[in-house]
């Protein structure tokens, strides 16, 4: 069902800041940032070969990024991201099995304009797993 790994979220206290390391000291490509309100984070991707990272920074007060850097003031992995054909038909068949769709379990649009759903991490070995429709 899953396919490619999309990408690895990870949460910083500094945007900018992580966004200098990837492209001065790593060479990357790093995108603009871009808010995404309906999420409560700003983000930056960074362009690998193989995938990309995305840098999660907290967007208000009310943001899910908060509770995670307070927990992890230094920042850290928040989420990895696989690619799924059908968003409804992945949704469907992990509720069949016991998994947990996390909100109203309905997909919401991603920064990446597409499809995507969370995946409760008691589920998953302790990984929040998001899946994107391409």
């Amino acid at each position: 069902m899953i396919g490619r790994l999309n990408h690895v979220a990870i949460a910083v206290p500094d945007l900018e800041a992580a966004a200098d390391q990837y492209r001065n000291a790593l060479g990357a490509n790093v995108g603009p940032a871009k808010d995404e309100p309906d999420h409560g984070v700003t983000v930056i991707f960074i362009e690998l070969p193989n995938t990309k990272i995305e840098l999660l920074y907290p967007l208000g007060d009310d943001s899910p990024i908060n509770g995670f850097l307070e927990k992890n003031p230094a920042g850290g992995i928040h989420h990895i991201c696989y690619e799924v054909d059908d968003i409804i038909v992945a949704r469907d068949h992990l509720k069949s099995t016991g998994a947990r769709v996390l909100g109203n379990g309905e997909p919401k649009i991603g920064a990446h304009g597409k499809p995507v759903i969370f995946l409760h991490p008691k589920d998953f070995n302790g990984a929040l797993v998001e899946l994107e429709q391409v």
